[in-house]
């Protein structure tokens, strides 16, 4: 896990939200964070050798071993950290226009509302 300056202030905020007891807005900064967390995973390739092949007796596919399953996380960059947020905030904004097609104005401005604590 990096900690870039837009994840710092992703967590910033989402104690600010917190503390206002906002939760639709804590729950988008963690899901934005979660976002970026996740796109650092390294894909595992199918039938891949390495240690993740060795197995335990006990539980089928396990990799056996002290780390034999840790892999280096990507790192990204500004731009694609960016890119992530923006993807997120995308999906809010979505979400809020869905919420005014469905006639329900509250989630429509919650949305909104969720959407620009990540822009």
């Amino acid at each position: 896990m990096t900690d870039s300056a837009l994840r710092a202030d992703l967590r910033a905020r989402l104690t600010r939200a917190r503390l206002d007891r906002d939760r639709a807005g804590a729950a988008a900064l963690r899901s934005a964070i979660a976002a970026l967390e996740n796109a650092e995973a390294v894909p595992v390739a199918s039938g891949a050798a390495g240690p993740a092949e060795v197995s335990s007796e006990h539980v089928a596919g396990a990799a056996a071993g002290l780390g034999a399953a840790e892999a280096e996380r990507r790192v990204l960059d500004d731009a694609e950290e960016r890119a992530i947020v923006a993807r997120e905030r995308a999906e809010l904004l979505d979400a809020a226009a869905s919420y005014d097609a469905a006639g329900d104005p509250v989630a429509a401005v919650a949305a909104r509302r969720a959407a620009d604590l990540l822009g």
